[in-house]
């Protein structure tokens, strides 16, 4: 084997390892832990109004509502829905999710982290 042939091996063993190790990091990495004190500020701002202080959805704005909001403490219910559509229904409001038009979208008052808070947030009401 010439000395090219070697020196190139080599640079392939290191990008190997660097690429396998990027990977086993990628996979190791914590993901963002959601900000629980500012998430239940957030809530208590916009949310108990109509879905309640401990998210039954019996909040004092409910009655006015031709619904009453999703409570959150039922579990069956909150089983069912993912992150992502609790997402998507806080940012975008109800009515894109094929939901209730009242649940107002909150896209412009949260940044998406706000709004991930929020969803891990609102997952705490259901105690199995």
């Amino acid at each position: 084997m010439n000395i090219e042939t070697e020196d190139s091996n080599n640079v392939n063993r290191l990008i190997a390892s660097i690429a396998v190790c990027a990977i086993i990091a990628c996979a190791f990495a914590p993901v963002r832990a959601a900000d629980m004190a500012a998430a239940k500020q957030n809530y208590d701002d916009a949310c108990v109004k109509c879905h309640g202080a401990t998210g039954n959805g019996n909040g004092p704005g409910a009655a006015s509502l031709h619904k009453q909001p999703r409570d959150f403490t039922d579990c069956a219910v909150m089983s069912k829905l993912s992150d992502d559509t609790m997402f998507n229904v806080i940012k975008n409001g109800g009515a894109p999710a094929g939901l209730d038009k009242e649940m107002a979208p909150f896209g412009d008052s949260f940044e998406d982290g706000e709004i991930h808070d929020l969803v891990a947030y609102v997952c705490t009401f259901c105690k199995k």
